[in-house]
């Protein structure tokens, strides 16, 4: 399939049972909790059978919605924002003890696995420089087994399900890059030599001489989608609906700049970025934030009614129940900054496409990130579209009593938060504020709390955060979502990343299994939900 076909109308029609009476919308709640977060013998977690466990526990604790961040393989910074593929799986959340299942490991090499390589049931930071080395080798081992002719005898079955899967050549592209990748030790696409630019000739060239890599990559994902199809029946089982993440962006170093670059980016003749995105200068950052990455010609992706992006969007339902669309204020204006430019203090705002990308989609289960610059344009692309917002507490008690993000002002058709994967946990931030800042905070919260019928006598910043998840519930918001660490009352040590750094604390953190699934938390959740008929 090139990238002006789509077959979107399919995925509207299998999610109509959503169109008719919206009950995606019914008041309930949810936990924010990254797969790479769970607990796992073997460095990161999986979604395998903890994440399986871990579905049940939310239904148990009456849970109807997991949110988690974007599956996408991570790169250079370790997020999964700034991935090589727009659509392509993580190949290190495959569980390894499933493989083992499928006989495609002993018991005793994954012991040694993990003994070699130091790793724990406990670990509370993922390595992801140890990751780098040794998954990607010890999957390959998996991969010699799976085509062995041994292995294709005893599981027939098996081995006809892949050979469909490599004609059907969904992942071939991500396969081809990052078999290209492999070749040039990982150096960015532009380094490449005379593969940087890319023809189909010269692509051809280098499959048919790297066949049996290219195959490797796309058995991780026939592996991952077969572990993940399996976790999400389990979780529908029990009545717990997955919200997964889209990035609005694609990275530079990525199949999508290497393939598409002119066809889809601002970039000149030779596919190189002439601009990148990011966010002007605020109150947090005199030098706003410089992402980096390629922007979209918007102009040109409307010719084809923006095909490339509606089979985006219907890759991520085939995925999710829900799916929530990160800077989406850029589908309005979008901050285009000069690509030799060191900050973003040299970009201007240009016009994205606005309600006319979403016209055919306006009754899909999306949640759309609205934070940061909100003007006129973006309050009418979500009028337009319809879709929830997002009310984050930690940005709520400024003192102004407009403030979107109170309670008290947010409507039914949003969603509530705590904090996101971008904020402090709650209790870091409580301990953070200044005196001042922490009277003001005080004052405010204290007087949100009684609209609510909630008597405030925290002190502490563990006690505000426990309120904080009640206000939460309290709100008149259809679902509210709280990140775990918070559920916790955790601080600073489980954020899971702070925007505009590169650090290995970002992306990293892991909870125990005696914190996931905490008997203390599945209590508060079960009774805030009856309080609050979630």
């Amino acid at each position: 399939m090139t990238i002006g076909e789509t077959n979107f109308n399919q995925t509207a029609n299998q999610t109509e049972n959503h169109t008719e009476e919206q009950a995606w919308k019914q008041r309930k709640c949810g936990v924010l909790l990254p797969i790479f977060s769970l607990p796992d013998r073997y460095g990161i977690g999986t979604i395998g059978r903890t994440a399986q466990r871990y579905a049940e526990y939310l239904a148990s604790a009456g849970v109807k919605v997991w949110q988690i961040l974007p599956l996408l393989p991570t790169s250079y910074g370790d997020s999964p924002y700034q991935s090589v593929c727009s659509y392509a799986l993580n190949y290190y959340l495959i569980d390894l003890t499933l493989l083992a299942e499928d006989g495609l490991f002993t018991e005793a090499e994954l012991a040694r696995y993990a003994h070699e390589n130091g790793y724990g049931q406990e670990d509370s930071r993922i390595d992801y420089e140890r990751l780098f080395h040794t998954r990607v080798p010890f999957l390959k081992k998996a991969f010699s087994r799976f085509t062995s002719e041994d292995y294709r005898a005893k599981h027939p079955r098996e081995a006809e399900n892949f050979e469909a899967f490599l004609k059907a050549g969904e992942y071939f592209d991500f396969a081809l890059f990052m078999s290209l990748k492999t070749h040039f030790s990982f150096r960015p696409w532009q380094e490449c030599g005379e593969y940087a630019g890319y023809s189909e000739e010269k692509a051809e060239e280098f499959a048919a001489g790297h066949a049996e890599e290219i195959q490797f990559w796309q058995f991780t994902q026939y592996e991952f989608l077969k572990q993940w199809n399996e976790l999400r029946a389990r979780a529908k089982q029990n009545g717990v609906e997955i919200l997964g993440d889209m990035p609005i962006y694609v990275a530079s170093d990525s199949v999508e700049m290497w393939k598409y670059g002119k066809q889809l980016f601002e970039t000149d003749e030779n596919g190189m970025q002439t601009e990148k995105a990011g966010v002007p200068p605020d109150a947090f950052s005199a030098d706003g934030q410089l992402w980096g990455n390629p922007v979209y010609r918007w102009e040109e992706m409307k010719k084809d009614g923006y095909a490339w992006w509606k089979r985006r969007i219907q890759k991520a339902f085939a995925l999710f129940d829900i799916v929530r669309i990160d800077h989406f204020r850029g589908f309005d204006r979008y901050f285009s900054i000069p690509a030799a430019a060191l900050t973003a203090r040299e970009g201007t705002w240009k016009d994205g496409p606005k309600a006319g990308l979403f016209k055919d989609m306006k009754n899909l289960p999306i949640v759309a990130e609205d934070l940061g610059v909100i003007d006129e344009g973006v309050l009418q692309l979500m009028k337009d579209v319809g879709y929830p917002g997002m009310r984050v507490l930690e940005f709520a008690f400024d003192g102004s009593a407009e403030n979107t993000n109170k309670p008290s002002n947010s409507p039914e058709n949003s969603v509530a938060y705590t904090g996101t994967h971008d904020n402090p946990p709650f209790v870091s931030y409580v301990a953070s504020l200044a005196d001042w800042e922490k009277e003001r905070f005080s004052h405010d919260f204290r007087r949100e709390c009684e609209k609510f019928g909630i008597v405030s006598t925290a002190q502490t910043a563990e006690e505000y955060a426990a309120e904080a998840v009640r206000l939460a519930f309290a709100s008149p918001s259809f679902l509210c979502v709280a990140p775990l660490c918070d559920l916790l009352s955790l601080g600073e040590e489980a954020r899971i990343n702070a925007p505009s750094t590169l650090s290995t604390k970002n992306w990293s953190f892991r909870f125990s299994a005696e914190q996931a699934f905490s008997g203390a938390v599945k209590e508060t959740l079960l009774r805030l939900e009856e309080e609050y008929h979630r």
